[in-house]
């Protein structure tokens, strides 16, 4: 194995650990405070007002397709979702990047949705400890 496939290797295992970590917290978000996601979803979605058990239904969902996506399994599905997920979530923001110095943390979303468009584009080649790569072995 050349050293360029093994750098190949181990950025998408840290893209794809990365990515996950931040879809992880969303998704526990989802659990730990569920007013927070209605907030959210009132705010950037224009959705109206959801009860805590939909919010725990949501993040059932959400968290089998993180869980997935950090495994490396089901790559097109579990890839595909993560990265509409963080689309939604970037593109609904659009009015924070209006007034952007008021909202910095907001351009983080960027690089997110960037590494989730190549790990969605890579997923053939992203390998290391995944379960897809592993079953094909």
């Amino acid at each position: 194995m050349t050293p360029t496939i093994r750098y190949l290797d181990l950025s998408l295992l840290l893209l794809r650990l990365g990515v996950g970590l931040v879809m992880a917290m969303w998704t526990a978000d989802k659990f730990v405070n569920p007013a927070h996601g209605s907030a959210v979803m009132q705010n950037f979605y224009g959705l109206p007002a959801f009860s805590s058990e939909v919010f725990v239904v949501l993040g059932i969902i959400q968290a089998v397709i993180v869980l997935l996506f950090v495994a490396g399994a089901f790559r097109a599905l579990s890839y595909g979702a993560v990265l509409l997920m963080h689309a939604g979530s970037t593109f609904s923001s659009w009015r924070q990047y209006l007034d952007g110095f008021d909202n910095l943390l907001f351009f983080a979303a960027w690089p997110m949705l960037a590494a989730c468009v190549a790990l969605f584009l890579l997923r053939a080649q992203d390998r290391l400890l995944s379960v897809d790569a592993m079953r094909q072995s």
